[in-house]
């Protein structure tokens, strides 16, 4: 199949594209200024084909939307402080363009939470109606609904691994005992390249979680666990809401504070899966949150030593000054 991309430069993209690829569909990455260059640094994204498109602006997306069959919609615009309506007009011009260009199916990653948006916070309202505005036009759309994924990269595990890491004591807000369920992002990946693979999935929305259900302080001691320390003491702070403890991540992380107190404005929403439908028609063994965030851990450490490595070469090859 012909699949547009948009968002492969991101978290879920990077690692979705080379699967994609692997499996034998012809894949384009969508973005404002395509960078084909950076094909030589991601493993699987050789020779990979670029596009240039906004998709806030539907007359730009023509060409790179011409022929394809599926579109994979990734594309957020959380930080912005706009972003909820950036994200509304942003894919309300994707869907018309890809209607115009006779794409047959959109796949969207959405985000779990209850069906009634007063209930959602800001950024699981705005993925909510991101999903409506997708199908507006009237083509088909695959929504995918998970919470936390866990990855490198993710900024939810970042957040999780940064506050493990630089507090001794960890003040918790009481929505440290919401449930939620997270996922690996492996097991994220391969749900979406299933469902393109699968056309009895058109039209359909599933929520995808991981096979545990934990709470935010359990999820905090299982990765103070895998990183090898001693569990932080937890103690309940009621006044510290979720928009204060998020803006307070500024000072222990170096997540951007605009980012981080949207999402920890959302762990007040409990997202654990009511329909898992998905398991009977794609199953796979599931990894539980400790195993992924070992994986995510390992994937931060060799990146740091490639960096390290490159580093070190850099400086053997840059000619020294010679005395005079």
């Amino acid at each position: 199949m012909d699949i547009v991309l948009a968002g492969g430069s991101g978290f879920i993209g990077r690692r979705l594209i080379p699967v994609l690829r692997a499996a034998g569909h012809d894949v384009r990455a969508l973005s404002r200024h395509p960078e084909p260059d950076l094909a030589d640094d991601v493993p699987g994204w050789g020779s990979l084909r670029h596009v240039a498109g906004d998709v806030a602006d539907a007359d730009t997306l023509g060409e790179p939307f011409a022929h394809a069959d599926i579109l994979i919609y990734l594309v957020h615009s959380l930080g912005e402080d706009d972003f909820e309506r950036r994200d509304a007009e942003a894919a309300w011009a994707t869907a018309l363009a890809a209607k115009e260009a006779g794409i047959s199916r959109i796949v969207y990653l959405g985000g779990l939470g209850d069906d009634n948006m007063a209930h959602l916070s800001a950024h699981m309202r705005s993925r909510r109606e991101v999903e409506g505005l997708l199908g507006a036009a009237g083509i088909p759309v695959t929504v995918l609904r998970a919470g936390i994924i866990v990855g490198n990269g993710s900024i939810s595990w970042e957040i999780t691994r940064q506050l493990v890491c630089n507090l001794p004591v960890l003040p918790a807000p009481a929505w440290v005992s919401t449930r939620s369920q997270p996922i690996a992002v492996e097991d994220v990946v391969a749900y979406l390249a299933g469902v393109v693979e699968e056309p009895a999935t058109s039209g359909m929305t599933y929520e995808i979680g991981g096979p545990e259900v934990l709470t935010y302080r359990e999820m905090l001691r299982q990765a103070a666990q895998v990183m090898g320390r001693h569990p932080r003491p937890l103690f309940t702070v009621p006044f510290l809401t979720p928009w204060l403890s998020g803006k307070g991540l500024r000072f222990v992380t170096d997540v951007d504070p605009d980012v981080g107190a949207a999402l920890v404005e959302s762990m007040g929403n409990e997202v654990v899966v009511q329909d898992d439908s998905i398991t009977r028609l794609l199953p796979r063994p599931l990894l539980t949150f400790a195993e992924a965030a070992r994986r995510a851990l390992d994937e931060r450490e060799a990146e740091q030593r490639d960096a390290e490595q490159r580093d070190a070469e850099w400086r053997d090859s840059d000619p020294q000054p010679q005395p005079a």
